[in-house]
């Protein structure tokens, strides 16, 4: 299961779910008040471990 494949297309989706956490929280924040970086850092990490564990129970582009 975790394939050299698995491992690429899973690490690719964690990194674009990460990218889009930041960018929301980051747009979020900004019209708030100021931008707190911890909290941009800490919700885009835990969204891409959330993401790593949700492709466990597979992924679309890999087809076995």
């Amino acid at each position: 299961m975790f394939t050299k494949k698995w491992m690429k297309a899973a690490g690719i989706r964690a990194l674009k779910t990460v990218a889009q956490t930041a960018a929301a929280t980051i747009g979020t924040s900004a019209l708030l008040t100021e931008v707190n970086w911890i909290m941009v850092a800490s919700a885009s990490v835990l969204a891409g471990v959330l993401s790593l564990l949700t492709s466990v129970a597979g992924l679309p582009e890999i087809k076995e």
